[in-house]
């Protein structure tokens, strides 16, 4: 299991591949002044799409990490 420290450092990486350091910053300031519970949002991520429609995406968006590299 990974401690909390190389957790935050995963978090922070992958925010970085995506966001800027600004948006980064931005995306936790609203995290932390929203009650946002991470599991409830969890639970409906997914509930409007089939599984073909989630594998698709899931598909797709290795295919896109794949040939970025």
């Amino acid at each position: 299991m990974r401690t909390d420290t190389e957790i935050k450092d995963a978090g922070f990486s992958a925010l970085n591949t995506k966001l800027d350091n600004l948006e980064v910053e931005r995306f936790i300031a609203l995290v932390n002044r929203q009650k946002f519970d991470y599991t409830e949002w969890r639970k409906t991520l997914f509930e409007d799409m089939t599984i073909d429609e989630i594998s698709a995406r899931a598909n797709e968006y290795t295919r896109k990490q794949f040939s970025e590299e």
